[in-house]
């Protein structure tokens, strides 16, 4: 029984030290994997930024296109009011003057 109580510490330490050992060897590699992983970060945000300039004009041209396609649709919408208003304009003056 005093052999067991002496030997069983013995090997829980042993492996302590195996587990230790484990972490840190462990901990060392994230450590280095998170540092690749920074730099490939850092790399896509380095290119993304070098499309931003592209995105702009993109954005800013499709803003004209829709500004200019609102207008010609004003236009146009604004002919056909006056043209179909006008004819009932004409009509309600003309009932007017009939009575």
């Amino acid at each position: 029984m005093t052999f067991l109580q002496q030997l069983l510490p013995i090997i829980i330490y042993f492996l302590l030290i195996i587990l230790l050992i484990i972490g840190i060897i462990l901990g060392v590699k994230a450590i280095n994997a998170l540092t690749k992983v920074e730099k490939v970060v850092d790399d896509v945000n380095k290119k993304v930024e070098s499309l931003n300039g592209f995105f702009n004009i993109l954005d800013f041209t499709t803003d004209k296109i829709v500004l200019l396609s609102d207008k010609m649709i004003d236009l146009i919408s604004g002919a056909f009011s006056r043209l179909f208003f006008r004819n009932k304009n004409k009509k309600n003056k003309d009932e007017m003057e009939d009575v």
